[in-house]
């Protein structure tokens, strides 16, 4: 089956660009496209995306409000994250409010394309060594502005040694087949680790789970 994607940007060139590099792919159907986060709310709702590509800076409603109220509504939505800055501070945000990830607008169709797949299969974070550098920096940039407390570590104490050792290689960036080859262990006990991992944690997703790894202090940043 293909994977269906919304496409949401306040550019009539770019949601075309995109939409033109996706549909060439044979497992991806563009079904949608949506001027602002307003617009995408609606559409998701109505289109039932597997993914949505949300832009960050549009009028009406930005892709972070967007984001959150997709995901409040659809705890299952998948939404990658589209940014013209790789250390824009508003992506942090975004993973905070449940993206499940994120990719440069500059980023090639293939990356594009690849992207969407991974997101779609909930298997990994996007390309491992960008997210893990952008998570840590956006980690304390969130940490500085924080007007909360921090997530608890105590969280993590029913966790066991090898889910912890898991959630550490997750927060790093890692896939499941690097994690499996690391450990010495079949990719489907990895995937039980990670299942586990966030339902004792109480997240939606890894890459929620390695924000809660920095925002803890379990990993810390340039580790």
């Amino acid at each position: 089956m293909s994977i269906k994607v919304l496409i949401v940007d306040d550019q009539m060139m770019v949601r075309e660009g995109f939409s033109v590099l996706l549909g060439a792919q044979p497992d991806i159907e563009v079904i949608g496209e949506a001027v602002n986060g307003r617009d995408a709310v609606g559409k998701v709702a109505a289109l039932r995306p597997d993914v949505v590509l949300m832009d960050i800076r549009m009028p009406e409603m930005n892709g972070l409000d967007a984001t959150r109220e997709i995901v409040a509504a659809d705890a299952d939505a998948k939404v990658l994250v589209l940014t013209t800055f790789d250390l824009d501070e508003y992506v942090y945000q975004a993973l905070r409010a449940g993206a499940s990830g994120f990719l440069l607008k500059d980023a090639s169709a293939t990356q594009l394309a690849e992207g969407v797949r991974v997101v779609a299969a909930g298997e990994a974070l996007l390309a491992p060594a960008v997210t893990k550098r952008l998570i840590q920096e956006f980690t304390r940039l969130g940490a500085a502005g924080r007007t909360t407390p921090p997530p608890s570590a105590e969280r993590f104490g029913d966790l066991t040694d090898r889910e912890t050792e898991v959630l550490v290689l997750v927060a790093q960036g890692r896939s499941n087949s690097e994690i499996a080859a690391d450990l010495v262990v079949a990719e489907s006990t990895v995937k039980t680790h990670v299942s586990r991992i966030l339902v004792k944690l109480g997240l939606r997703d890894r890459t929620q789970a390695a924000v809660f790894a920095y925002e803890t202090g379990l990993v810390r940043p340039g580790a």
